[in-house]
């Protein structure tokens, strides 16, 4: 195998240089940075894990804790931080946490303290006081998605003003019966998303002067979930809504797909909005809210580098309100009269 001199020659720095390029250990041109990491790849020269690690202390690996990985908004996030990893030269391991409660102790107990990772990001997880004390001691960056994290850089979408946009949309084109389908409001995620679009939705309501008696479904954030509350809400014509308002593209969906089993026409008969602009909504053309999961990831990643190597400097306590767009497709339309 070469040696760390021959990928220093062919790329033209010193031996110091090739090893702070390859180790992460101290400041490197990006430029510099990309020659030697060529250069060894050419010599086939790998670094040794264990040995960096000794070195400089870091085992270039960031801990992702998650509640979900089978769902198409996690699936994003986790993307965009895999992507952003790499590129950093960072690996990446997985946490999934459910509600049990002796399950979340032992992952920050035990695997996120004993110096197995270099950073964490919480993905939708609120961290407790006293785990964002205990990660910070211990000197771990952190980076909070999906809401507010006090004493740490984390980043969201406003939950509340997406689904009151969302809501304006369907009011502006004349419709009254408007009923919002989303999560259970019993079974919170973190960061009460759940509840907090139905807060934007009665808000908006509210400011138009509408009064709406029977005004929500829960359903499950999947297409199926819609589906099947679809089928369940659209079946009497005497009490259906003429506008739908989902918490998340693939409830709207699955009530698309319900709604032409069962001969009601998009947007003629019922307009549907969403949150995401998922892959299938344009297929679908599902009107939406457009939030981008790939690039909070990548957000939350430069949070992390920034603190890592900026490891003097105080720890940003701020929180990114991220944008989303209005996506307007064909199936919201305005009210028919009667």
């Amino acid at each position: 195998m070469s040696i760390l001199a021959d990928v220093a020659r062919m790329a033209g720095v010193s031996k110091s240089t090739a090893s702070r390029a390859l180790s992460g250990r101290g400041y490197v041109s990006h430029d510099t940075r990309r020659r030697v990491e060529t250069a060894a790849a050419e010599l086939g020269y790998v670094v040794s894990s264990t040995a960096a690690s000794l070195v400089t202390g870091r085992t270039r690996n960031v801990g992702v804790v998650i509640p979900y990985i089978n769902r198409w908004y996690f699936a994003e996030v986790l993307e965009g931080i895999e992507k952003a990893l790499i590129r950093s030269g960072y690996d990446l391991t997985l946490y999934r946490l459910s509600h049990d409660v002796d399950l979340r102790r032992r992952v920050f107990d035990y695997f996120l303290v004993r110096k197995r990772v270099d950073a964490v990001i919480a993905v939708t997880i609120a961290l407790s006081p006293h785990e964002v004390q205990m990660l910070q001691a211990l000197g771990k960056p952190l980076a909070g998605i999906g809401g507010r994290v006090a004493g740490i850089p984390s980043l969201s979408i406003d939950d509340l003003e997406v689904s009151r946009l969302a809501t304006e949309h369907l009011i502006s084109l004349g419709h009254k019966r408007i009923m919002h389908v989303g999560g259970d409001q019993t079974e919170q995620m973190d960061f009460r998303v759940h509840s907090r679009r139905y807060d934007g939705f009665k808000e908006a309501i509210e400011r138009a002067g509408l009064t709406v008696d029977d005004d929500f479904r829960e359903a499950e954030f999947s297409v199926p979930g819609g589906y099947q509350v679809g089928l369940s809400l659209l079946g009497d014509p005497r009490t259906r809504p003429t506008a739908i308002f989902a918490g998340c593209d693939e409830i709207a969906i699955g009530i698309m797909i319900a709604a032409r089993q069962l001969g009601i026409s998009i947007p003629q008969d019922l307009s549907i909005i969403g949150i995401d602009d998922h892959p299938m909504a344009e297929m679908f053309g599902l009107t939406t809210l457009a939030q981008r999961p790939g690039s909070q990831g990548d957000r939350a990643v430069e949070f992390l580098i920034q603190q890592i190597e900026h490891a003097d400097a105080p720890v940003p306590d701020e929180h990114v309100v991220l944008p989303t767009q209005l996506i307007v497709r064909q199936s919201t339309a305005a009210r028919r009269d009667a």
